[in-house]
């Protein structure tokens, strides 16, 4: 009797560890599936870009006017550079720009003779070269004067025009319009995050992560380099929630 006692005490004390050992199980294998859950709905993101794009018209030219001469002795030569010179910053205030907006490079002077002999020596020993810098942000009249240098061909001034001194047309409000930009390409970002979600049965959390690119000018294209075309892309990583 005694020994069928102490069995049943065993047994009852297995059943009792078996409930409580039931008990965790059920409580932990909860425990565990919710923090599953968890786990992948913090996982859950879309990463989407914003594009704000913007044509604003330019608002500064630099009008680079170069020209070369030459003479067979140098006081020669640098009379007529002054000369000429003189001739390009007339022509640049008869067509409205302010003389404090024009500069003048110094001269760059080759002797010709150097590396030449004989007959192939050209008939004027020195030429100079210099550049009239016109810097202005009246773009609109820096256009229309420029089909108007033949007046300055027929004063004998010999331009040279070339892609080193191509006129060129900048925009240099970009700061006022970075906030407006950086907003219209956030909200960019975000409609594309919502339609990602709408499709994945979710909806647009907070932001995770955001990046800014770099702002970008360019020209419309190559026939108006006086109209800018400026584009801002931001990458944000919005969390996605049931």
């Amino acid at each position: 009797m005694p020994e069928s006692g102490g069995n049943t005490m065993h047994i009852r004390s297995a059943l009792v560890l078996g409930s409580f050992l039931a008990v965790g199980m059920i409580w932990g294998g909860s425990y565990i599936g919710k923090a599953a859950e968890t786990w992948r709905d913090a996982g859950r993101s879309v990463t989407v870009k914003g594009l704000s794009e913007r044509e604003v018209p330019a608002d500064m030219a630099l009008w680079p006017l170069h020209y070369t001469v030459t003479a067979n002795d140098l006081d020669a030569l640098q009379r007529e550079l002054t000369t000429q010179s003189t001739r390009i910053r007339d022509f640049l205030t008869r067509s409205g720009f302010d003389a404090s907006s024009i500069t003048v490079t110094s001269p760059q002077v080759t002797d010709r003779f150097a590396n030449l002999y004989g007959a192939d020596r050209p008939d004027e020993r020195y030429q100079g070269e210099a550049t009239v810098l016109l810097r202005t942000p009246k773009v609109e009249g820096v256009k229309q004067a420029m089909p108007r240098t033949g007046e300055l061909v027929s004063e004998g001034v010999v331009l040279s025009p070339n892609y080193d001194y191509r006129t060129e047309f900048l925009f240099t409000g970009l700061d006022a319009l970075k906030p407006e930009m950086i907003g219209e390409a956030t909200a960019d970002a975000r409609s594309a995050a919502q339609q990602f979600a709408r499709d994945a049965d979710s909806h647009v959390g907070t932001i995770k992560n955001a990046s800014q690119g770099y702002f970008s000018i360019e020209d419309l294209d190559s026939y108006t380099p006086d109209i800018k075309r400026i584009r801002v892309v931001t990458t944000i990583d919005y969390t996605l929630e049931k």
